[in-house]
């Protein structure tokens, strides 16, 4: 099974609305378009960053098809309340030709138990064989998936090709120590932007997948390029993939939030993406004083990083 859709800086693509509260498709596609030619290696679509729990299974559905005609190397989220949605999420990738899967956990209904979420993703595997696939590890899901059922799953679906950390460094920890290291055939995918440096250079991660990328895509590669030097023994791309980490650290935590969707799409409108403006919940919106405070924070770091970038040595080396 090809691996390589899980490796590299991958985007979890947001979800453009028009001002009657639907998806707007031209607008996606054309952001993944510009996410690929950035570098991006991949996106992913319907995972929490895409407002998969608003949308209905339609509404993702041609997302999905849009995003493949378009060329757009796709892994699909199959986040889901009951099996038989997420099982028809994977079966539509597989059909329109995604590249991969993003499995969700079970949730709600017995989401703690684990018999159900191992035929909770059994079935998801077997509805899409021939897509690699990846499980995903979020405590926002109430499920966290251990060595022990990742290996049963995957000596049955050979598609289970790898694990995405959504945790904290602890969980990421556990993720490479238990289950990623022990197969070199399989891929940990860092879930979480506050995490890069930990899961590249500590866990041997192969790939990110951001949300802040959306919104700095240069800078974010910039880090993704210094810490696979950093993990390779490069001293200099060490303390500088430190700096460009700490730096981004604020705008990088929004992701750990609840309000991950509100804060990354209000940055896009303020880069000048009009067509983030709107959620699919009226009355989603940040605060007056949030949106005060993000603001300052994205001025702040992009006025460090035109000074930083200018710095010798790694940062001419690895930047875009």
């Amino acid at each position: 099974m090809d691996s390589t859709i899980f490796t590299g800086t991958i985007p979890a693509l947001m979800t453009p609305c028009r001002a009657d509260r639907t998806p707007d498709y031209d607008a996606l596609v054309r952001k993944a378009g510009q996410m690929i030619a950035a570098g991006m290696s991949a996106v992913v679509y319907c995972g929490s960053m895409g407002d998969w729990p608003l949308l209905t299974d339609a509404e993702r559905m041609e997302g999905v098809e849009r995003l493949v005609k378009a060329g757009i190397p796709v892994i699909v989220g199959t986040g889901a309340v009951n099996t038989r949605t997420a099982v028809a999420h994977a079966a539509h990738a597989r059909k329109v030709g995604a590249k991969g899967l993003m499995v969700i956990p079970r949730v709600l209904s017995r989401g703690s138990v684990i018999s159900a979420q191992k035929d909770h993703f059994k079935a998801i595997l077997s509805a899409a064989p021939d897509l690699p696939a990846v499980i995903y590890n979020s405590p926002y899901y109430g499920f966290a998936t251990r060595a022990d059922l990742f290996f049963a799953l995957r000596a049955e679906h050979p598609n289970l090709i790898g694990f995405k950390e959504f945790g904290g460094p602890a969980d990421m920890r556990y993720a490479a120590e238990n289950i990623t290291s022990r197969d070199d055939d399989v891929t940990l995918m860092i879930g979480v932007d506050t995490a890069v440096f930990h899961g590249f250079v500590n866990c041997g991660a192969a790939g990110a997948i951001t949300g802040i990328g959306n919104v700095l895509p240069k800078e974010v590669l910039h880090l993704v390029r210094l810490c696979e030097a950093a993990a390779k023994g490069d001293a200099e791309a060490r303390t500088r993939a430190l700096e460009l980490e700490s730096a981004l650290a604020v705008l990088s935590s929004f992701d750990e939030g609840p309000d991950l969707v509100l804060f990354f799409k209000y940055m896009l409108v303020l880069k000048g993406e009009a067509e983030y403006a709107l959620h699919f919940n009226e009355t989603d919106a940040l605060t007056e004083s949030q949106k005060g405070y993000v603001t300052r924070q994205l001025a702040l770091f992009e006025a460090w990083y035109a000074d930083w970038s200018k710095l010798p040595g790694a940062v001419q080396t690895y930047a875009a």
